[in-house]
């Protein structure tokens, strides 16, 4: 798999790309936003994913994230040493579609890597010749993975789409935490348990409608659909 590398610090990118090549990737490193943008043009080999560190010295990464995200829909990490959870639901609403906190363990790097450049689980979680589901004001278009509110359209990421779209399969069915990891993200790896936190906050903020997705306290969540 190709991998491109933002990082700005020529030592801690050195130090990465020998393991990820130890791993298998071959890895492109860029040290700024513009050299990333850059290797991103539409006539570039495609990379499977992007590595991208938000301190750059010549852009804010969060501006950098939104750029690639127009430009291409290749997976997208975060790499942050802010741990807040606003913060991280500030990278996914930009197009983000996942993150790692600095400092991060490699083998939880190469977890999340892996975990984001495996096909969408689209195809899974849809019902057999089920197209479309309406909750309310909320319409969720399968074939075209399209969200809309009130009419107008959410933009949700790959795995945003993904778990929307599986609670949706069965509301008011209560999904375990193991279940919706391994549908949606295809790992069973135990650090992935607060990526989906973040991803259920960054829905309830983007479809405006918190109580559309119920917490269920030590097993997992549910998709309550709103009252005719």
């Amino acid at each position: 798999m190709r991998l491109l590398l933002v990082e700005d610090d020529n030592h801690v990118a050195a130090a990465l790309s020998a393991v990820l090549a130890r791993h298998g990737f071959e890895v492109t490193h860029a040290r700024s936003g513009e050299e990333a943008l850059q290797a991103l043009v539409p006539e570039s080999d495609g990379f499977g994913v992007v590595l991208l560190d938000l301190g750059l010295p010549d852009q804010d990464g969060y501006e950098v994230c939104g750029k690639i995200r127009k430009r291409t829909a290749t997976p997208v990490i975060m790499v942050t040493a802010r741990a807040d959870v606003r913060s991280r639901i500030h990278g996914l609403n930009l197009g983000a579609d996942d993150y790692v906190v600095k400092p991060y363990d490699t083998g939880e790097l190469l977890a999340r890597i892996h975990a984001v450049s495996r096909r969408s689980v689209h195809d899974d979680v849809s019902a057999p010749g089920e197209t479309m589901v309406l909750l309310g004001p909320v319409r969720i278009e399968l074939p075209n993975r399209q969200v809309t509110v009130d009419g107008s359209t959410v933009q949700l990421t790959r795995k945003e789409f993904d778990l929307l779209a599986l609670l949706a399969q069965r509301p008011g069915v209560v999904f375990r935490r193991e279940q919706i990891i391994s549908e949606v993200w295809r790992t069973s790896w135990e650090g992935t348990g607060r990526t989906l936190e973040v991803h259920v906050a960054s829905l309830r903020s983007k479809l405006r409608m918190p109580a559309l997705i119920e917490t269920v306290r030590g097993v997992g969540y549910r998709l309550v659909a709103p009252a005719a």
